[in-house]
């Protein structure tokens, strides 16, 4: 499958992707994203008095979508995120001496992988490839 841009065809360029997560208490969502994770806070949203929350996080480039939603996403997701430095931030996530969660890293054969589980039962994969190697999520 070739990338190369036909003349025939228009220009398409994704920018951004942005996975929904499932939700089900802000207080533990805040806790395990932002104080845990490291992620801010960019947004929240709530349609009015009384509904879900839906709110976004970032950090260094991934953003999240956070929902309380149903229907925006299915609890027990997997997320796979390619990155560099998952040393360095399983090392920052272990010094937090979060009671819920201790990540260790695995050396795999497309390369060094750290996986978090949220309260929710969201799982996410950060992953920094070797070079040239395709990850198997």
């Amino acid at each position: 499958m070739s990338d190369s841009l036909d003349a025939n065809q228009p220009f398409i360029s994704f920018q951004r992707t942005c996975p929904i997560i499932r939700i089900f208490d802000e207080e533990k969502a805040r806790e395990f994203y932002v104080d845990f994770l490291g992620f801010q806070l960019d947004w929240e949203h709530r349609y009015g008095d009384n509904f879900p929350l839906y709110m976004q996080v970032s950090r260094a480039g991934l953003v999240l979508h956070l929902s309380g939603h149903h229907g925006d996403a299915s609890p027990g997701s997997n997320t796979f995120v390619v990155m560099k430095g998952v040393q360095a931030y399983q090392k920052e996530l272990i010094a937090k001496h979060y009671i819920y969660m201790k990540p260790g890293v695995e050396t795999l054969p497309w390369g060094l992988q750290m996986e978090v589980t949220d309260p929710f039962s969201n799982r996410i994969r950060f992953c920094e490839q070797d070079d040239g190697g395709e990850a198997s999520v």
